[in-house]
């Protein structure tokens, strides 16, 4: 997954550092760094964080289908008729 973070827009608030510790850290009071390269394994902790950002720093590829959930057997998608 790749993931790139607008320094110039990011504040400083770290709550993709609380939600993805793994991922972003604070290096000093303000200045985030991060590993552009996040493992599979992060997905939902990516998401939240992605999510959490006040001011939509963070860009993720591949998060898009994170909360989605298969459709039951039997059950129809479409709600055309």
């Amino acid at each position: 997954m790749r993931l790139v973070v607008d320094l110039n827009r990011c504040q400083g608030y770290a709550q993709c550092a609380f939600l993805a510790p793994d991922v972003f850290a604070l290096h000093g009071e303000e200045s985030l760094v991060y590993n552009p390269q996040a493992e599979e394994g992060q997905r939902e902790r990516l998401a939240r964080a992605v999510a959490a950002c006040p001011v939509q720093a963070i860009l993720a590829d591949g998060l898009d289908d994170v909360d989605e959930e298969p459709a039951e057997a039997g059950q129809e998608t479409s709600h055309a008729r």
